[in-house]
């Protein structure tokens, strides 16, 4: 079977909300042993997806986002 690397992002708002993002790894253990740390956090405008992707689409489509993100941030 076919796996994707895939990491959990958990952000927790002062006001008490939660959300939790699916992804391809932002941060190995490795780059967090040696000093790695997050300095910003964009979100994107809501997507509404079908209900009955596969996770392989829905990886197609977060990697189709940071795409296009990277050809409009400079």
């Amino acid at each position: 079977m076919k796996t994707l690397d895939l990491q959990l992002i958990t952000v927790g708002l002062d006001d008490g909300k939660q959300g939790i993002f699916v992804g391809l790894p932002l941060l190995s253990k490795h780059a967090a042993d040696t000093g790695g740390s997050v300095e910003n956090i964009w979100f994107s405008d809501i997507k509404h997806v079908p209900d009955n992707l596969t996770m392989e689409e829905l990886m197609q489509l977060v990697v189709k986002q940071l795409s296009d993100c990277m050809t409009t941030v400079q």
